[in-house]
């Protein structure tokens, strides 16, 4: 078995925190390899970066994200008994319940909903001397996420559990306070969906058929039983609280459009490069640092043995970044998008691979449909000065944002003309 660079670190942790998005990739150019290893948390752990190594960590039944990452973060982000930590048939059969909810027809209609929302919010926003994007970004996407999954709620509601959410995901990228907030939040809306779930369940509310609070709360596992509450409850979390982070690219492509206004032009004039654009924010801006797994079933790669239960930790921000991949990499380049197809390894902000197959988020298609619909409302439907701020990003802090959030004076919302 061939032997791969080794960190000479006795343990990692405290650097990996610090450096956060660049920890992986910086030392994989530093070793010249595409893996290496190290110790976090006392634990041996193989660091891996590329589209090559992305095709193996999100190969078919290779890799469980049970007991992947620690369990401060697992249980703000991927919740034990969700579909996040299931494998084989039951991951690809828990899958589809989330898949069936994606079709063409409910993405629009989630766009709809979201662009109501914004709207309604933008007409606050002209009532306050400072808008903080990513702050306020939360409250209009929780009240559309909400709506769309099947759930009414009271506009003193909507920010509470916009609250909420925007604490559970703030939370998950460091020990401390910040993630002792979002437990205690965590805790709280659990709470809330339990009693929805058993609600719907028994009929004392009623939700659209088709929803996603309909389907979660009716669907049956492959004994023919529903899901125990708790679990429903987390599974409808999954829905709300990923679409509610969207917040943090809103707050990116509010930068890219600040930092590139050659595309504001192009965007307020057509289509075009829409989804391009899009693409290129995920791409360019930090979102999810990295991933963990652990191995399934023993593989080779690169001569180097992967034993079951080895601890693998895949660099999302590093392939997106990886200059092996991408032209002038550092850049930001949207139409880059439209030169070329891009490879289902290559192009990894929430995972590779086929949706239905591997742990690719399945809300991806939401993910798109918002920031799309988000794009559009900014540069055709709000005005808005950008006051001197600092926006440099923090690339140790996980997850990442610009210092001062986006800040916005002077909002308006323009309506279109009929």
């Amino acid at each position: 078995m061939a032997s791969i660079p080794k960190d000479p670190s006795l343990d990692s942790t405290l650097k990996l925190f610090s450096e956060g998005y660049t920890f992986i990739s910086d030392r994989c150019r530093r070793y010249g390899s595409d893996l290496f290893e190290t110790r976090i948390m006392l634990t041996k752990a193989v660091c891996m970066v590329g589209a090559e190594a992305a095709e193996h960590f999100y190969r078919r039944d290779q890799f469980t994200r049970r007991y992947a990452m620690p369990r401060p973060s697992i249980t703000l982000i991927q919740d034990f008994g969700s579909v996040m930590v299931m494998d084989g048939e039951d991951h690809r059969r828990r899958k589809q319940m989330f898949l069936s909810l994606m079709s063409p027809e409910a993405l629009r209609r989630l766009a709809d909903l979201t662009a109501s929302h914004w709207r309604a919010r933008t007409r606050r926003w002209a009532t306050m001397d400072e808008v903080v994007l990513f702050h306020e970004a939360h409250v209009p996407l929780c009240g559309a996420i909400c709506e769309w999954a099947g759930l009414s709620l009271e506009e003193s509601e909507i920010e509470q559990r916009a609250r909420e959410f925007e604490a559970m995901v703030e939370g998950t990228g460091s020990p401390g306070p910040r993630n002792w907030r979002g437990h205690l939040m965590r805790a709280r809306t659990e709470r809330w969906m339990r009693d929805i779930i058993r609600r719907i369940r028994a009929k004392d509310i009623r939700v659209p058929q088709g929803s996603a609070a309909d389907v979660i709360a009716s669907y049956r596992d492959m004994n023919g039983e529903l899901l125990d509450v708790k679990v429903a409850a987390v599974e409808l979390i999954n829905v709300l609280r990923p679409t509610v982070a969207n917040a943090r690219f809103v707050t990116f492509i509010a930068m890219a459009l600040h930092d590139n206004p050659q595309w504001r032009e192009r965007l307020q004039a057509s289509d075009d490069d829409l989804e391009p654009f899009v693409h290129e924010v995920r791409r360019f801006y930090p979102f999810i640092p990295f991933i963990g797994g652990r191995v399934l079933k023993e593989f080779e790669w690169r001569g180097y043995r992967f034993a079951k239960g080895t601890w693998v930790l895949m660099d999302l921000y590093g392939t997106n970044r990886d200059p092996r991949i991408w032209n002038d990499a550092d850049a930001f380049r949207p139409e880059r998008f439209r030169d070329r197809a891009i490879g289902s390894y290559e192009f990894i902000p929430q995972g590779g691979g086929d949706h239905s197959e591997t742990h690719r988020c399945p809300g991806e298609w939401i993910t798109i449909e918002q920031m799309k619909t988000i794009t559009r409302l900014l540069t055709r439907e709000t005005t808005y000065r950008v006051p001197e701020q600092d926006l440099a990003i923090d690339l140790g802090r996980m997850p990442a944002l610009p210092e001062s959030r986006f800040v916005m004076n002077d909002v308006r919302h323009v309506p279109r003309p009929a």
